[in-house]
């Protein structure tokens, strides 16, 4: 069988990583139009933008907080306006996957630069589009992955902690759902089988997050830049982007996807839901009740929830995990790259039972402690 792997063009990481966000777009053009989180235009690029080469023409526009169709085409009328030759996208995940819709739409380059590690967006060819509202419509797979990914380790430890907890959350998917596709010989992002570099660094991103994890949050909430924080930050954004799109996604990501239907759980983080569509993946893959422990262990080392109440979901109906459950299994969800076949009422169970195991984790450690 044909095996793909999908990579950034370059990867850059450390502190003051950013001061090279000028030379990497001269490599690649001389008119870039930035896309930026609002907080980006306010606070980090008054410090950077001085600096860039008098070379470089640049065009700022402010990212509207939600990657939809109509926000994807304002941005991309303004960059055809400005007649940039080169889109950098500045923020979080939702402004990347915009800047990298926007500069396939304009036939571009482009240059990522995330301000929080919370996602594995920057260096991947996807593009999670989503209704104006928030509610998850579709994942669109671009031809091209982001030309250079630029990570200020800096910035990222002067951010809150809880974006790096939320980044975990999401790269703690990356090898439960690659084992998944690997066991089924299911598809990854590129429509073919993963490779052996895609399974080991799937299950690398899950070992260093595991080991380093709960020392990465500490130096975060500190604001400083350790050995820890470098490792974690590296395997939410480089290992995690690498695993889940060259090894494959499974039923997390789907899960998530379902959660985004219950408006109370529009206040959280992607890697905070997907979190909990692992602990429910736990459930639906039968895993042994000592890798529940570690995984829910894991979790609450690092702040990530592990029942629906932490997610403010407390109070729901069966009606509703039916409709989240519903969603997640949708023909086009990644749910079915699972190595069996499963139903809406099937993962209604597993959300319940994974909420349960939660609950009791949450008395039973602190009976214990």
């Amino acid at each position: 069988m044909i095996s793909i792997s999908l990579f950034p063009g370059r990867y850059i990481q450390g502190p003051g990583a950013i001061y090279g966000l000028g030379s990497e777009c001269l490599r690649l053009g001389s008119n870039a139009f930035v896309i930026a989180s609002p907080n980006s235009v306010k606070h980090l690029l008054p410090s950077v933008l001085p600096g860039l080469p008098d070379g470089l023409h640049k065009v700022v526009t402010p990212f509207g907080r939600e990657c939809s169709d109509e926000e994807i085409q304002r941005l991309l009328g303004c960059c055809k306006k400005a007649g940039s030759d080169l889109v950098a996208g500045v923020g979080g995940g939702k402004t990347l996957d915009a800047a990298k819709a926007v500069a396939h739409l304009a036939k571009v380059p482009s240059v990522m630069v995330p301000t929080i590690a919370s996602t594995d967006a920057p260096c991947s060819s996807v593009c999670v589009v989503y209704t104006p509202e928030g509610t998850f419509s579709r994942a669109d797979c671009l031809p091209r992955n982001p030309d250079a990914v630029i990570v200020d380790t800096r910035v990222i430890a002067e951010a809150p902690a809880r974006f790096l907890a939320a980044g975990m959350g999401d790269a703690l998917a990356t090898w439960f759902e690659a084992e998944s596709c690997r066991i089924k010989r299911a598809n990854n992002i590129a429509g073919a089988v993963g490779s052996m570099t895609a399974y080991a660094l799937a299950r690398l991103c899950w070992d260093t997050i595991r080991e380093y994890g709960a020392v990465a949050l500490a130096s975060c909430e500190a604001q400083a830049v350790t050995p820890a924080l470098e490792r974690v930050v590296e395997a939410n954004t480089l290992l995690s982007g690498l695993g889940f799109e060259s090894a494959g996604l499974a039923s997390a990501h789907s899960i998530h996807n379902g959660l985004t239907v219950l408006p109370q759980a529009k206040n959280f983080y992607h890697g905070e839901k997907v979190a909990f569509g692992v602990l429910v993946s736990l459930f639906l893959t039968g895993k042994h009740p000592s890798v529940m422990d570690e995984v829910y262990g894991f979790c609450r080392s690092v702040g990530l929830p592990i029942t629906l109440s932490d997610l403010a979901l407390g109070g729901i109906t069966d009606r509703d995990i039916l409709r989240v459950a519903e969603k997640a299994c949708a023909p086009e969800e990644s749910i079915h790259n699972e190595p069996f076949e499963t139903s809406p009422e099937v993962l209604a169970d597993m959300i319940k039972a994974a909420d349960a195991w939660g609950e009791n984790w949450k008395k039973a450690k602190s009976w214990r402690s």
